[in-house]
């Protein structure tokens, strides 16, 4: 959305208010602050804004692969502050950067039931709610960054000093980004998952990401026992998921359509063939059957399929569900995401893999590409992968392969984790393929936006475990300006004024508003965030 300036605002509240203020004392400056710090009147509207961001971003892609997009998954609004804020200071800007709302997160974080697995054990709300808390955070460090612009504008003494905060506050970027929107396999039928995408949508999310699972035997995507559903079933759910945008007016709306069929091995039914070559026929021709002979006789409460000119019997499991052949994940993938893109109207393709490897990637899209030249993908960086031993190993084995090194030069098993190796040769180039791996994926495998799902669930548990270990034993209080006060001061990060970051200030701005010198003010003299004001 285009921001109005300060000089527009502030002809358009002047026309109102000609002496400068309003009947009641209010200034015509507060009113203009406050109108900058309610950008949008609704999540809705930033989902609509934010689609726009994307679609965008998806366009510089598709004209130069270096320009991919990233995000890290967070699981409550603070999170998602703290990290936008981290890219600011580094960067800049935050153009590029996404917040990713992960399920399993929400499965196991913010599940009013307990710690749970990622298998859709979460209430359907609980998604919504945490997007509507990532936005509330977002804006609210909009509102604190845009007060102390206005806390210069009032300090202020020349009129150049004055016109330098009226532009340092027409060119405010906003904390504000798009969220890419985890909605599981669609919690029900397709009706549930429209009425659920519009939930979501409502609570500010311009994307959502949805997987090609049955919903009620909804696995985790690095888990085994992942059954999948025919194509068509798939597709009428992305399609819920698009007139859920077209609905609440996001034409802009990104659907992530996400197979998990790499690893799941099972489907739930076979469906229905209207005639050679559909979506049907194409999913039933995967699946694991067994020839109807005078061994093997059709049995009473069993079925059969004609394929190929005979009847045979698909391999069914004690609970009802169909395997498929062993080996075929690879092409059923490329098959989902074509059909995706093609029937489905999905916009970008997620491919859940087992190891993180590019060639393996790359070697989908390329023939994914050959049906649609523009597909781009969604890659989760994952936890689950042990990135260290995966890309040691792939190096190793490249090594061996272009005799650079013998076969005892390196362990072959996990023994290649050990930080004996962080200083070798090997050790060092697969950290060198880390740095560079979402590079090389998004130039050679079409991936657009480079995520991690479960990034601060594991930066929690990492950092609370090492403040503990410190306070809790020997070093008491040095544990935590060690490893925490003295770091937040030497990289600017602005959470050390704590005060401040929630805040306080704000709330002293807003009472001078109303009160003027009667303002009973917490930034005074005493405020011991005061301490921090040199830093």
């Amino acid at each position: 959305m285009a921001r109005k300036s300060f000089a527009d605002l502030h002809r358009e509240v002047s026309r109102r208010y000609p002496t400068g203020q309003t009947p009641g004392g209010v200034s015509v400056d507060d009113i203009v602050q406050l109108r900058l710090q309610n950008s949008w009147d609704s999540h809705l509207d930033i989902a609509r804004d934010m689609a726009k961001v994307m679609r965008a971003d998806m366009a510089g892609y598709d004209a130069d692969a270096s320009k991919f997009t990233q995000s890290l998954g967070c699981w409550s609004g603070f999170h998602a502050q703290q990290m936008i804020k981290a890219v600011r200071r580094m960067r800049g800007t935050a153009k590029g950067t996404y917040v990713y709302l992960s399920g399993w997160m929400v499965a196991g974080l913010r599940n009013r039931w307990g710690h749970l697995p990622d298998q859709s054990m979460h209430e359907k709300t609980a998604v919504a709610d945490l997007i509507a808390e990532i936005y509330t955070s977002l804006r609210q460090a909009d509102e604190v960054a845009i007060n102390d612009l206005f806390r210069a504008l009032k300090a202020a003494k020349t009129g150049e000093e004055r016109q330098a905060a009226i532009a340092a506050i027409d060119g405010f970027e906003t904390h504000v980004v798009p969220i890419i929107a985890d909605i599981d396999a669609g919690f029900g039928n397709e009706h549930a998952t429209y009425l659920l995408a519009k939930e979501l949508i409502k609570a500010g999310a311009c994307c959502l990401q949805i997987e090609n699972q049955v919903s009620d035997a909804k696995q985790c995507g690095h888990q085994d026992g992942k059954v999948t559903v025919p194509r068509e079933d798939f597709i009428e759910k992305l399609r819920a998921c698009r007139l859920a945008f077209e609905e609440l007016g996001v034409d802009e709306g990104v659907i992530v359509a996400r197979t998990d069929s790499l690893g799941a091995g099972l489907t739930q039914k076979v469906p229905v063939s209207q005639r050679p070559g559909d979506l049907a026929a194409e999913y039933i021709k995967w699946l694991k059957t067994e020839a109807i002979t005078a061994e093997n006789p059709i049995r009473d409460g069993e079925l059969a399929i004609f394929r190929d000119g005979e009847f045979v019997k698909p391999a069914r499991l004690p609970n009802g569900l169909f395997p498929f052949k062993e080996g075929t994940g690879r092409a059923r993938v490329i098959e989902d995401c074509i059909a995706n893109l093609t029937e489905g109207g999905a916009d970008l393709l997620w491919i859940e893999t087992d190891t993180p490897n590019v060639d393996e990637i790359a070697g989908m899209v390329a023939e994914i590409r050959e049906a649609v030249p523009n597909a781009k993908l969604t890659y989760n960086n994952s936890p689950s992968f042990n990135w260290t031993l995966n890309l040691r190993r792939q190096v190793r084995e490249q090594w061996l392969a272009e005799g650079r090194i013998k076969a005892t030069d390196y362990p072959e098993g996990n023994e290649l984790m050990k930080a004996d190796y962080d200083a070798t040769d090997l050790g060092r180039e697969a950290d060198a393929r880390l740095q560079r791996f979402q590079t090389d994926i998004s130039a050679r495998a079409g991936v657009f936006h480079n995520l991690i799902t479960l990034p601060t669930f594991h930066l929690t548990a990492k950092s609370v475990d090492e403040l503990s270990r410190g306070y809790f034993g020997e070093e008491k209080m040095l544990a935590y300006v060690k490893t925490v006060q003295r770091e937040e001061i030497r990289r600017g990060v602005s959470a050390v004024k704590h005060q401040h970051e929630v805040g306080s200030d704000l709330g002293d701005t807003f009472k001078e508003m109303v009160s003027g010198e009667r303002a009973l003010k917490a930034g005074g003299h005493a405020n011991t965030m005061n301490q921090f004001a040199a830093e």
